[in-house]
């Protein structure tokens, strides 16, 4: 293809960005995320649920992980803040008996005092301060982050110079931040993995949806940067950026 057939090619994914719930089945097979790390969070939320639990999930997104938990719908609470989530979480959750409110400061979350037994949170804002608020004596919270460093490389790739959207977000921090607000740290863990790209169509897509790690990214604005990402995989097949997590589980 030439440079004009490219851009074109490129700025059809960035026109058509847009995903329901946490859905990146758009890019699946053009890109692939590293696996290993050393913890699941499935397996780790499942090791410390128990049926008689009331449960809260801060910024569930489409719903989609809780309702794989199978927990009991009436001991059940959700929360979500991104609009076309909202409506999703509305239409899915409601219906069956899981108490959903919109939400989207984790300062100020819509429950009573000592509400829950159990708060999980994966990939989405919180505040421990309001966590410990939430939770009963002796009740959890466990949370898998994207850390501070995830995916730099790949934002140095195309606008280099970009400031970190959230500096505090390393397990050291973190931790801290929780042991300060009342929390004991039972379990804790960070990791780096790879995430490679296939084609840059697939980046584009993942770039305009990522929108707070590559802020004001557009093909036209990135072209030269998206000319030389596509050099880079004709020569190796490949792009390879970095993925940073961590996880805690915290106990009032």
């Amino acid at each position: 293809m030439n440079q004009e057939q490219l851009r074109a090619l490129w700025k059809h994914e960035e026109d058509i960005a847009h995903i329901h719930g946490w859905d990146f089945s758009h890019i699946h097979g053009r890109y692939s995320v590293g696996t290993g790390l050393p913890w699941d969070y499935g397996a780790l939320v499942r090791g410390y649920l128990t049926s008689g639990l009331d449960i809260l999930d801060y910024d569930t997104g489409g719903g989609e992980f809780l309702l794989a938990l199978k927990h009991p719908y009436h001991k059940t609470s959700a929360t979500e803040g991104y609009p076309p989530n909202v409506k999703l979480c509305r239409e899915k959750l409601l219906p069956l008996g899981i108490t959903f409110k919109e939400c989207s400061n984790p300062a100020a979350i819509p429950f009573e005092d000592e509400s829950f037994d159990l708060v999980l949170n994966r990939h989405g804002s919180f505040d421990a301060a309001e966590i410990f608020r939430l939770l009963r004596p002796g009740g959890m919270f466990i949370t898998e982050q994207v850390g501070s460093e995830n995916d730099r490389d790949l934002v140095d790739m195309v606008l280099p110079g970009t400031d970190k959207p959230f500096p505090d977000l390393t397990l050291e921090k973190q931790r801290q931040g929780f042991e300060d607000a009342g929390f004991q740290i039972l379990e804790a863990g960070e990791a780096y993995r790879p995430i490679t790209f296939y084609d840059v169509g697939a980046f584009v897509w993942f770039a305009r949806i990522i929108e707070w790690e590559f802020p004001g990214f557009s093909v036209d604005r990135c072209f030269r940067q998206l000319l030389d990402m596509q050099k880079t995989i004709d020569q190796k097949g490949e792009v390879v950026g970095t993925i940073h997590r961590y996880m805690i589980v915290a106990k009032k």
